[in-house]
């Protein structure tokens, strides 16, 4: 009996050593700086509050909060395929170039890969820009990258209009 229990034992720490094991192998696959649950959580938070303060800082023609916003390097591809750079981006919100009464998001996505965030969207705007109407249905990605203070800023947005079938570009 006591061979038993000795045999027992030692089948039950190898079974414990290899489930450490593979405890410890399955976390060395877990990226260095992926994020926990709880901070993934509270970024998320962020990213989406700073999602609205963008769409005010548009419709309310706010440059210094848009300023805020993005990074020094921001770079976009607007819905017509012009890029555009912070100080162009700025400079159209002060000039009112494009002037915005609404934009309403639905079908919002935020992933995290690491200290970056990419959202995707989609966003009902209603407004004028210096071609006349640009109301419609929008698809848009906005990339956040995190600063060295913590905070998220934006580094890159692309916009693409949803056409509907039949009509013409």
């Amino acid at each position: 009996m006591q061979g038993d229990r000795t045999k027992f034992c030692a089948r039950m720490s190898c079974i414990a050593a290899s489930l450490l094991l593979f405890a410890v192998a399955a976390g060395a696959t877990q990226p260095a700086n992926a994020m926990h649950r709880g901070e993934r959580h509270e970024s998320r938070h962020e990213i989406d509050q700073m999602e609205l303060s963008w769409r005010d800082a548009l419709v309310h023609r706010n440059a210094a909060a848009m300023d805020s916003l993005l990074s020094e390097d921001y770079i976009a591809i607007t819905a017509n395929g012009t890029l555009q750079t912070k100080d162009q981006a700025l400079a159209n919100l002060r000039t009112g170039a494009v002037h915005l009464a609404s934009i309403e998001f639905s079908d919002r996505k935020v992933r995290f890969y690491g200290q970056t965030a990419l959202v995707t969207s989609r966003a009902e705007v209603s407004g004028t820009g210096g071609n006349g109407d640009i109301s419609g249905s929008y698809r848009y990605t906005r990339v956040y990258v995190r600063d060295d203070k913590g905070g998220w800023k934006i580094v890159s947005f692309e916009a693409s209009r949803i056409r509907e079938s039949g009509e013409r570009k």
